[in-house]
């Protein structure tokens, strides 16, 4: 890394491997795809997105113990996200599973890099649909552990007065940042299980003050949790950013994933939509454009196969455009134009920069910029 260059933490939230990709995720991946690649020019950039980091949710452990106790020894290799998707929506339905049950899941967890078989196969699908959209991998089949255990990050919090750890009583463990406006947010059950906000601070803890900069990408539906995360890692010394972005709304309503009712608008059936109608370029630039610059970041657009297949067409206009305007491809010039869409921050903004594609009378975008941060 060059010493002079300031260090950029992107941590976007992450997606659990119990269900098929949906536009609302999509939008968040490549969101983070286009901060990373862009940013990376500028300065020097860590993607952390660890799923073994959020396998200890109740989310994860009690579907994989569901799945053990209703299917037995399934093969999941065969089975499609949809197939596992529904599994994950008669699963939520059921409840909440006793914390006794999911120990052994969570004990696998921490001390293995143990993964459900049919986690495993839907990380394996997701590959392909990183692979086909040029989304950087940051590691989807990788054991990336966190850097503190459970008990060391709610040492580090009680340490702080950060943290209030009830379970001598019997009670939970709270997230304490009452002096600065916020609300007590449990973290931990009495029973031991962390949720989401737990294993954020499990990962974000030792890493953040490593960094100038920490971008937190995520899901707008939790800010309260993202306000709270931001407040401790500024209490730590380290600059932080929130960026939430709104969910994709389908047919005017927006819901969640455990419902159901994603099929016709998956990411394998978009991907199946567009069929072999667009060459790949295309298909990486018009997807960026239409979920970053079309839908933007919020959520009062409803998705739409129309619009999304209009800017597959103008992604084939830029790059033809691309290829016939003189290239200007020296690292100053490409330095220079990033440069433009940072606000008083290190990280480049994904909706001004590729909005800045779509201008009238811009001049065509050069195809180093397309090549280093689109395709």
């Amino acid at each position: 890394m060059d010493a002079t260059r300031r260090k950029v933490l992107l941590a976007p939230i992450t997606v659990t491997p119990s269900k098929p990709l949906t536009p609302s995720h999509l939008k968040g991946l490549l969101w983070a795809d286009v901060m990373y690649r862009a940013t990376a020019q500028v300065a020097d950039v860590t993607y952390r997105y660890s799923h073994t980091t959020y396998h200890p949710t109740e989310q994860t452990l009690g579907f994989w113990e569901f799945l053990d106790r209703t299917r037995g020894d399934t093969d999941y290799s065969c089975l499609s996200e949809e197939d596992i998707g529904e599994l994950y929506v008669r699963y939520r339905a059921e409840g909440a599973m006793p914390s006794a049950e999911m120990a052994p899941y969570a004990d696998a967890v921490e001390h293995t890099d143990y993964v459900h078989p049919a986690g495993a196969r839907v990380l394996r699908l997701w590959a392909g649909h990183y692979e086909r959209l040029g989304l950087h991998d940051p590691g989807l089949m990788a054991h990336q552990p966190p850097g503190l255990g459970l008990q060391e990050m709610i040492d580090e919090l009680v340490a702080e007065e950060l943290g209030l750890d009830q379970r001598d009583l019997g009670g939970p463990v709270y997230l304490d940042a009452t002096r600065f406006g916020l609300p007590l947010r449990q973290i931990v059950a009495a029973d031991g299980r962390p949720n989401y906000l737990a294993c954020a601070l499990r990962e974000l803890l030792p890493l953040a003050a490593e960094y100038d900069e920490v971008v937190l990408l995520y899901d707008r539906e939790l800010d309260p949790d993202y306000q709270l995360l931001e407040r401790v890692l500024t209490h730590k010394g380290t600059i932080v950013h929130r960026i939430p972005l709104g969910r994709v709304p389908i047919d005017g309503k927006i819901t969640s994933a455990r419902q159901g009712g994603w099929h016709d608008h998956t990411v394998s059936a978009l991907l199946r939509s567009v069929g072999d109608d667009h060459d790949p370029a295309a298909l990486r630039l018009g997807m960026r454009l239409y979920f970053i610059a079309g839908l933007g970041p919020g959520q009062q657009e409803s998705f739409r196969f129309d619009l999304l297949r209009k800017n597959l067409t103008r992604a084939e206009k830029l790059l033809s455009a691309a290829d016939e305007a003189p290239e200007r491809d020296d690292r100053g010039a490409l330095f220079g134009l990033l440069d433009r869409h940072r606000r008083g921050h290190t990280h480049i903004d994904p909706y001004r920069l590729t909005s800045s594609l779509l201008g009238r009378g811009h001049r065509a975008p050069g195809r180093a910029l397309l090549s280093t941060v689109f395709l």
